[in-house]
């Protein structure tokens, strides 16, 4: 498996994709947060705050995310060398789980360069260094729970087409419906707590706030063995 590992990484940076998809997180967070006039400016907020940054980052993953993603599967499916892959000396199961962690490590070396914004932060403090920790921390946890669900769901859409712009398609709806859909049907449904714990958002909102529950931390585990589970057993149908 570490040997998958390290081959999606070399690919991706092998190719513009890595460098791209670290690119456009951080000029477009970058143009928002510091640049572009709005609610997610940090300077018209009037506080050294990142809760902006946590209010964009899921949204600029949605779409990031898949298209790490798209081409897992569907490249291996059109090119006809899934089989080829799964005759070496490696599970199924390993297969999914390498491509996975691959294109996990991929975001998070994506995220590292964000903790700048941390240090500007506690330096526009008044005084230096006051800034909420907690808050900033979980917010981050919470970051990468939603990366590993995204993921997840973005490796099963790829082993959906062999057309990657048609895998990239279906994971950013899959991820926009388990994101949002739910906090959107709740506002017009009498069942309103109820159907937000089914969404994303409720758990990373909760997370953010600093506190980790075990009901939230389940549910981002649940989602991403979930898409995993049903990756690997699409495979199985196909190989």
């Amino acid at each position: 498996m570490i040997a998958i590992i390290r081959k999606e990484i070399n690919s991706f940076f092998a190719s513009t994709i890595g460098y791209l998809v670290i690119g456009l997180f951080l000029v477009i967070n970058g143009l928002f947060l510091w640049v572009f006039k709005g609610n997610y400016n940090i300077f018209e907020a009037g506080f050294a705050d990142l809760s902006a940054f946590f209010e964009l980052a899921p949204w600029v993953l949605l779409f990031l995310i898949p298209a790490v993603t798209m081409r897992a599967f569907s490249d291996e499916m059109k090119m006809g060398t899934l089989e080829l892959l799964l005759t070496k000396p490696i599970t199924l199961n390993q297969l999914v789980l390498g491509k996975y962690f691959g294109a996990v490590l991929l975001i998070c070396i994506a995220l590292l360069p964000t903790f700048l914004y941390v240090n500007t932060i506690s330096a526009l403090g008044n005084p230096s260094g006051n800034w909420d920790v907690g808050s900033t921390i979980g917010s981050y946890i919470g970051l990468l729970f939603l990366v590993t669900a995204y993921t997840s769901i973005g490796i099963f859409a790829s082993t959906l087409s062999k057309n990657q712009i048609v895998a990239f398609i279906i994971a950013v709806f899959l991820c926009f419906a388990l994101y949002y859909g739910f906090e959107g049907l709740s506002e017009m449904s009498d069942l309103g707590t109820t159907l937000q714990k089914f969404g994303m958002k409720a758990h990373f909102d909760s997370v953010a706030r600093g506190v980790l529950d075990t009901r939230d931390i389940l549910y981002f585990i649940s989602i991403s063995f979930l898409f995993l589970g049903f990756t690997v057993l699409k495979l199985r149908k196909e190989s």
